[in-house]
């Protein structure tokens, strides 16, 4: 079982981050954000954090501002917590595979809806 080493940073990078940004960031607009992964390239450079709103289909462009201007301090915290020679770069990412889910269960429910005989 050989994992790469860039695929355990990123746990880490995510676990980190979602900490951060639940007990240590004081900006409204980021506090119903949920981070839902990071891929981090091979040489360590570059993390691309994937998150989503709570209960929100789409992007909140107010959202992705806080983030990107939250990113300098995220960066400094993690260096702080992972004992990594060079930080990588953070870009914020909004996830569509959410929105992706949640378009395929209604498309399903309605289905299940109009395939149910009425019954009197």
């Amino acid at each position: 079982m050989n994992i790469k080493r860039s695929t355990r940073v990123a746990d880490l990078i995510m676990a980190d981050i979602s900490d951060i940004l639940l007990r240590e960031i004081r900006d409204p607009r980021i506090k119903s954000v949920t981070i839902t992964g990071v891929k981090l390239t091979d040489d360590l450079r570059l993390a691309k954090v994937y998150y989503v709103e709570m209960g929100k289909d789409t992007c909140d462009p107010q959202l992705k501002t806080a983030l990107e201007k939250a990113t300098g301090f995220l960066k400094r915290e993690l260096g702080k917590r992972l004992k990594l020679r060079y930080m990588p770069d953070i870009i914020f990412m909004f996830d569509e595979s959410f929105t992706y889910g949640s378009r395929i269960d209604r498309l399903l429910a309605e289905l299940q809806n109009t395939d149910e005989p009425h019954v009197e």
